[in-house]
């Protein structure tokens, strides 16, 4: 994938991560000025049958749909472009250059009672945004929040669009109960049990 054009557009040049759901890569965006770097998530679907990949479609475009919709704040990245190339489907975000609030967290180092509240004073204006939109993020850990270099503002990354509709694929052909999606440590008893609400 290294190298590759997307949508005639997105050149890869670097993997940052892959899962069961699919890869996200860095990209340059050669149809701007100064060719910016942007994050480029991939899903390669699980069957190749056409009912399936209907679905997929169907479910990737609402997912395009509502990235576009919280792209609208500041402390979210904006959906540049979602796209469907050769049965695989890639939504291309806006590059957060920054460093992780997992940076921040040093083993053994506690943090004053006021910087924890201003922590979460931040994230949960993000989250009061992002539930007014009827989204649930499902994946709320210090990785998916990155501390933006040029404001020092937190940034909430990887809404899991990609694993989401993978989960509701796998549920749909699977017949089972949804399947929780989110990070071990982090995520709430609810959501464990595949009941996620936007708390």
């Amino acid at each position: 994938m290294l190298g590759k054009l997307l949508d005639r557009r997105y050149q890869v040049t670097q993997v940052l991560g892959a899962g069961g759901f699919g890869k996200t890569y860095l990209a340059q965006d050669t149809r701007r000025p100064g060719n910016p770097i942007c994050v480029v998530k991939q899903l390669t679907p699980i069957s190749n049958d056409t009912g399936f990949l209907e679905t997929a479609r169907r479910l990737f475009t609402s997912e395009g749909e509502t990235l576009e919709q919280l792209g609208n704040h500041d402390q979210i990245p904006r959906l540049l472009a979602y796209f469907e190339e050769d049965n695989e489907f890639f939504l291309v975000q806006e590059f957060i250059e920054g460093h992780t609030l997992t940076e921040e967290l040093l083993p053994g180092q506690r943090w004053e009672e006021s910087r924890v509240i201003e922590l979460l004073t931040e994230v949960l204006n993000i989250l009061e945004f992002v539930h007014s939109r009827g989204v649930i993020h499902r994946d709320i850990e210090p990785d998916n929040l990155i501390r933006r270099n040029s404001d020092r503002k937190l940034v909430l990354v990887d809404f899991g669009a990609v694993k989401q509709m993978h989960t509701q694929l796998a549920t749909t052909y699977a017949h089972s109960n949804t399947v929780a999606v989110g990070t071990p440590g982090y995520m709430s008893s609810e959501q464990a049990r595949g009941q996620p609400r936007p708390n």
